[in-house]
């Protein structure tokens, strides 16, 4: 075994050019010796690993690998005091942690604007050459479809890394990176490494290990990931790093946030020394200077697509020239030196085997497509809307066809069109004349149809069950529509008020509940008995009256009783109350049945609010918030209900008529479209703030 003299003058062992297995016995050995067996050993394991995950090209047998591993550990074992945080030995995954905590970025992580035709790229070219004199030289990436994350060394030693989080403060995901094998624990150096540096990459999942997982989570009876971007975030958000170890995950580098004692003067020097680092970059990354060029590298990577190991939905264009950049600065969140160009939605033809009729909470009957199961960007599909009977015409879609499917992001699958065979086809789709559960004759209004049998219907009480359950309205934890149908087809619920008449012994009878998940499920319908009026109207179901409208009955009338005494054309002096809500909730609230189940309810200790007004005015009064991400101080129901609290609206999506969007952590394409509606971006220091006020 070979020893060399490092930097710093201290003896450690090369078991990178001469990997020897012929260790002395640890008991002979002294502290110091162990300690330069330890370094070099790490040293060598760490180089090893680089090159296996990296650059696929080992140099030594899995069998001698383990060799050094085993020993590392046993020295360790031996010699607590000498372990080290970026030990090979840690990537197995360390103790858990209570919570995930915070990290303030050292630089700020971007966003992209994203672009989806050839005349926006064009667009970009123009207004950077005319912008900035000299050549205009770019670099083409990959769009990974991942987990953004920071990576800070210190002094060459990993130190943290975190998720992306809203740009400025993301979550500390240290422990967890660390079991990733292709993140370097020590970067290569010739020299003397940067005293500080923070890189910008994407944990990606691998789709071959995606679709394994999957398996498994199946096979568990678990729910399964909808697409591998989501399976890598759900792992690096685990409180135990065991549970990350292992896991398929990969990481690719992109940017250099911030360094210290290094410059670079463009972007392809940075690429090019993150290789030099061991920092996994690319081989897709490529240089051009003309709209052709970039055209020509979208294409390629478009038809590879595919073919890769990992999920991309894009390309990047950056402009190389750094002087360049910062003369071109950058908006409040995204730099104007470069675009994403997002490749289409993902689309493939399958065949519709049926189009059979889903009923709804509120009754409307809505035609979906079974499909022959068909991967789609990962996640298999075997059904998809068909929206109403208009649109099925419209395509001309029929049972038997051969389909083309697409889905964008997570969205619901849609079918988008036929796909010509020149054959006999089956006739035509028609909506049927009654209900395909209860039986009742169905009518039609407007565009939609119906099944007017209201709660008497399974198919709505179950709708009504699961709604009246959703954390927007009762928030009943556990109380799955799975859990709602057994509840209904054994007859245990036959109104809603049924809930609260049930035992531990009845929800013990149902499939899947033990002991304790039946009083689970038990406890949270008891607790699920005081809630806020709005909340309550809102998970009442009644037509026409959503999320906003519940709230704004709830503070005009302040009471159920209230509410339930006024007139339609009393209804209608209340702002935002136009004719066809102030029939619908009168209507409601005119039938026997629904009187009936209200008084049951009250009846069974249900016991109603209204929503806390301060005096004065209030700054969120006639306010529309969305909210978008993971806050640390709120569950997203418990933000929403500060609002409403207030006098504000809490919405779903972003529009014009969006006054804030409060952005934590992981924010989705919400932020995208808080910027495109030019809506003002609050993080949760500023709507604290607001709140406060």
């Amino acid at each position: 075994m070979t020893m060399v003299v490092g930097d710093n003058g201290e003896k450690t062992m090369d078991f990178k050019k001469h990997p020897s297995t012929d260790f002395k016995d640890i008991e002979r050995l002294s502290k110091q010796e162990a300690a330069e067996e330890m370094e070099g050993l790490r040293e060598g394991i760490d180089y090893h690993d680089y090159l296996y995950y990296v650059k696929n090209q080992p140099q030594i047998s899995d069998a001698v690998y383990d060799q050094l591993f085993h020993r590392l550990q046993e020295l360790e074992d031996a010699f607590p005091e000498l372990q080290s945080e970026n030990s090979p030995t840690r990537r197995v995954g360390a103790e858990p942690v209570n919570k995930l905590g915070k990290a303030k970025h050292t630089s700020p992580m971007l966003s992209l604007r994203a672009v989806y035709s050839k005349e926006e790229v064009k667009a970009f070219v123009d207004f950077v050459r005319d912008s900035v004199e000299g050549e205009n030289t770019y670099v083409t990436e990959p769009k990974f479809d991942g987990v953004s994350v920071e990576i800070v060394y210190q002094d060459g030693e990993f130190q943290r890394g975190a998720t992306r989080g809203d740009g400025d403060t993301g979550e500390e995901i240290t422990r967890n990176l660390r079991t990733v094998r292709t993140l370097p624990l020590r970067l290569n150096v010739d020299g003397k490494a940067p005293t500080m540096l923070a890189v910008r990459g994407e944990v990606l999942m691998l789709k071959e290990g995606f679709q394994e997982l999957n398996k498994q989570r199946v096979e568990r009876g678990e729910e399964p990931f909808a697409n591998p971007r989501n399976a890598a975030a759900g792992l690096l958000r685990q409180l135990d790093p065991k549970m990350v170890a292992g896991r398929p995950l990969d990481i690719w580098f992109y940017e250099v946030l911030s360094v210290e004692g290094q410059e670079f003067s463009s972007h392809q020097q940075v690429l090019e020394q993150l290789g030099r680092w061991g920092l996994k970059t690319d081989p897709h990354n490529t240089t051009c200077s003309s709209l052709e060029d970039m055209e020509r590298n979208y294409s390629k990577l478009l038809d590879e697509r595919e073919e890769l190991k990992y999920e991309v939905d894009g390309v990047v264009i950056k402009l190389d020239d750094h002087e360049q950049r910062a003369r071109l600065g950058t908006r409040e969140r995204s730099p104007r030196w470069a675009i994403a160009w997002k490749f289409p939605p993902k689309k493939e033809v399958t065949r519709l085997q049926q189009i059979i009729i889903q009923v709804g909470r509120t009754g409307i009957l809505t035609p979906v497509a079974l499909l022959e199961p068909v991967d789609v960007g990962g996640v298999t599909i075997s059904r998809a809307t068909l929206h109403n009977e208009g649109e099925v015409h419209r395509k001309d879609i029929r049972e038997g066809d051969k389909v083309r499917v697409m889905r964008a992001g997570d969205v619901i699958p849609e079918v988008v069109e036929r796909v010509d065979e020149g054959k006999k086809r089956k006739a035509r789709f028609s909506m049927p004349a009654r209900c395909p559960v209860c039986g009742a004759e169905v009518v039609k209004e407007g565009a939609y149809y119906l099944c007017p049998a209201g709660l008497s219907c399974p198919a709505q009480l179950t709708g009504r069950i699961v709604h009246y359950a959703s954390r927007e309205a009762m928030n009943i934890e556990g109380l799955s529509e799975k859990t709602a149908e057994q509840l209904v087809r054994e007859g245990l619920v036959r109104d809603l008020a049924d809930l609260y008449h049930l035992s531990v012994d009845d929800l013990m009878g149902l499939e899947g509940f033990a002991e304790k998940s039946a009083n689970q499920l038990h406890k949270a319908i008891e607790g699920a008995k005081k809630a806020r009026l709005h909340r309550f109207l809102y998970g009442l179901g009644i037509r026409h009256a959503g999320q906003h409208m519940a709230g704004v009955l709830a503070q005009r009338f302040g009471t159920l009783d209230a509410l339930e005494n006024a007139g339609e054309e009393e209804l209608q002096q209340v702002r935002e109350v136009g004719p066809q809500v102030a029939a619908s909730v009168r209507e409601f609230f005119d039938e026997e049945a629904n009187r009936q189940v209200l008084q049951r309810l009250l009846e069974a200790g249900v016991k109603l609010e209204r929503p806390e007004r301060r005096e004065g005015e209030s700054p969120f009064e006639g306010k529309t918030f969305v909210f978008t991400g993971a806050l640390e101080g709120y569950t997203r129901a418990e933000a929403e209900r500060a609002v409403e609290d207030l006098g504000g609206r809490a919405a779903s999506s972003v529009s014009a008529n969006t006054d804030y969007v409060v952005v934590g952590k992981e924010p989705g394409s919400k932020l995208d479209d808080a910027r495109r509606h030019n809506v003002k971006v609050l993080d949760e220091a500023a709507f604290e703030e607001l709140l406060h006020r």
